[in-house]
Order: structure tokens, then sequence, then C-alpha cells
């Protein structure tokens, strides 16, 4: 099976598509698992030709985050898109994203990008819409495919492209889970054996809070804290419900779709899940 070819400047992008009017896009940091390839595989069925960007972006790491911990595995990634439709990989190296050393203007989430993962990361979606904006000026594809487990992340680049009037549009893969129910995510490969063990409390509790929701907020946070109290290795760093159309918390009395977000430190790996519910 033949991989996609591999461009690395802008201006070979623009003119590899030059013409090419129906393109989908799937933008990632590389350390590709099956999450991202159904990702790439929802995007071959969007469009003719898919465009796949691993960028490990340093704007979205914070000064306490390590940039180069983070896996780099440009070959194996290409070994796994090989045969699943994609055109291109777009893999440009950081000085060729940003050649001034960043950028003077920046593309800002707003209040809610300081909350939840933005308070726990101040300045990372800023870093994340900002190199997604530039991803879909340079490809312009007609669309975008994330992936629901970084919900905040999606509500954002939902956000910026109905705000910004970006003619992309913005289609969602549900979350794509291991057998044992853990969410696919490149920092899984951190977890040794008793911290992946430990790190199943997370699905468990969404499980847990989502049997609950017929009995209000307070029966779903419960739920799901009962749960991660009986795991040591999980130390919680927020549990929280929000309205999935404003990503604000809920109120005692909301009724109506939701999202029950956690984020936890398992070992010395932070992972973070989500899921739907309805509150009646």
């Amino acid at each position: 099976m033949s991989r996609p070819v591999v461009i690395e400047t802008v201006a070979g992008m623009r003119e590899a598509l030059a013409g090419v009017a129906d393109v989908a896009l799937v933008p990632t940091m590389g350390a590709l698992h099956e999450g991202h390839l159904a990702l790439v595989d929802r995007a071959a069925e969007l469009a003719g030709t898919v465009v796949v960007s691993i960028f490990v972006n340093p704007l979205q790491f914070g000064p306490n985050e390590d940039l180069t911990r983070y896996p780099r595995t440009l070959d194996a990634d290409l070994e796994a898109l090989a045969g699943r439709g994609v055109a291109y990989v777009f893999a440009p190296p950081a000085d060729e994203m940003y050649p001034d050393g960043g950028t003077q203007v920046r593309v800002t989430g707003g209040p809610v990008a300081a909350t939840l993962e933005g308070a726990a990361r101040p300045g990372h979606f800023d870093g994340v819409l900002t190199v997604v904006a530039k991803l879909l000026g340079i490809v312009r594809p007609g669309h975008v495919v994330f992936g629901q487990k970084d919900a905040q992340q999606l509500f954002l680049v939902q956000r910026m492209v109905h705000d910004l009037n970006i003619a992309t549009s913005v289609d969602v893969v549900e979350t794509v889970r291991a057998p044992d129910g853990l969410a696919l995510s490149s920092r899984n490969r951190f977890l040794d054996a008793d911290a992946r063990s430990a790190a199943l409390a997370l699905s468990r509790a969404l499980e847990a809070a989502a049997s609950s929701a017929d009995r209000g907020i307070d029966a779903v946070l419960a739920a799901a804290q009962s749960v991660l109290m009986d795991e040591d290795l999980v130390k919680l760093d927020y549990l929280k419900v929000v309205d999935p159309r404003t990503f604000q918390p809920v109120d005692d009395d909301y009724r109506g779709p939701a999202r029950v977000l956690i984020a936890a430190r398992v070992g010395d790996t932070r992972l973070i899940d989500n899921e739907s519910l309805y509150l009646t």
C-alpha cells in the first residue's frame, strides 16, 4: 500500500491543492492511534481528497509542559495512513508555520477558553485555535474532522468557524474507546499497567453519571464521584456538567441535553474524557 505524499511547506501544500475543490482535513499532532484513524476514515467518506496535518504545535504548550516529550512518530504515522485514502500529509517544521518565531496576531477563545482545560493550561486554546485557523487558511478544506473526546476544543473550533464565517464544515466523530472503555489518547502510552487499570475509573464514572441523569445534576455528580473515590491513583482535577450549546456549567434546575466532563491525573499522566447525557 502506498503512503501519502508528505509536504513540508505552505507553498507546496497550496500548489498540490490548486484547483482541487473536494478536500477534507484532519488536523493532528501525530502519534496516530485508532481514534485518529477513525477521523481519517470519516474524512475519506466526506471528500475525494484527504489531507492529514501532522504538526506538534508549540503555541499550545504552556511553560510547565514539556514540548520535547510529545511523541514524534512520523514514519509510523505514514505507515498507519497507508491505504486509507489519504492523498497528502502536511508535516511542516515549526519555522515553516511560525517563520518569525511566533505570531503577533492570534485567535482567542474568549471566556470559555479560560475554563476547565483552559484554566489548567492557560493559553492552550488560543494556541489551538491559531494553528487550526492557519491550517484552514492553508488547506481551505470543505470539511475538517475532529473527535468528540476533546470536547472543549471541539466546541471552540466550532465557535471559531461560526463566528469568523470560515467556509468549512466541522464534522465530528464520536470518542473511540478501547474494548475496556478507556478513551484512546496519545497520552495513554505513558500509563504503566497499574495506572492504565486505574484510568478505567474515568469511563466508569461517566457511565455512572449518564445512568443517573434522570435524577438530576446532584445525582449525576455523586454517581461519578463515588466511582472515582475507589481509585487511589486517580487525582481528580474537575468534574463538570455543561450545556453543550454554550459550554457553561448547568444549574440545579437545568433540564435538557448536557455533557459531563472529567479531567484527572492518573499516576503522572493527565487524562480527559466526556459523555453526553440528557437531564430530565
